[in-house]
């Protein structure tokens, strides 16, 4: 039995990181299709700023059509969809190339840097600052996915880092 080098440790835990952000990526999509209802009520709150404090004082911001509700809902299901895919085959090439090359395995890592770039622009764009900043999302004390939003960003921040990082050999 050959020993474990650092090296084949790191590729391992790349390729086991962007697995866990697969499957957290399946995980939300699974609970946007079956429970739809409910996420695009939690959205619809929020986009309609109907629980915030001082709604009046921006009310301009608010979006009160239940089609641009849904419109906005399937955007971001759609953004799941395509993240998930390339976080799959992000995480698929790098388990195939985990006993390649540097420069194999390096390359193999493009699919899964596209997925995490997409899932970055999505929660932290699209729900710290759109929601928060926007939107108001923080202010309200039943619809808010501030903190949710950020404990994603930072692990899909770090991993990004993580993943783009030529430090194995």
């Amino acid at each position: 039995m050959s020993q474990l080098t650092t090296s084949q440790v790191i590729r391992f835990s790349k390729a086991t990181l962007m697995l866990f952000i697969s499957f957290f990526g399946l995980l939300m999509l699974y609970s946007n299709f079956t429970d739809y209802a409910t996420n695009y009520e939690y959205l619809a709150h929020i986009l309609s700023m109907d629980t915030t404090s001082d709604s009046q004082k921006y009310s301009y911001r608010a979006i009160t059509s239940a089609m641009l509700h849904h419109r906005i809902y399937w955007l971001i299901i759609t953004l799941e969809v395509v993240y998930t895919i390339f976080c799959a085959l992000g995480t698929y090439y790098l388990y195939k190339n985990i006993n390649a090359g540097l420069g194999e395995f390096h390359e193999a890592k493009k699919p899964a840097l596209i997925g995490l770039l997409i899932a970055l622009a999505l929660y932290y764009v699209g729900f710290q600052v759109i929601g928060v900043e926007w939107f108001n999302m923080d202010e309200s004390q039943t619809w808010n996915y501030k903190d949710w939003a950020r404990q994603i960003v930072d692990f899909i921040f770090l991993l990004l880092i993580f993943i783009a990082m030529k430090i194995e050999r």
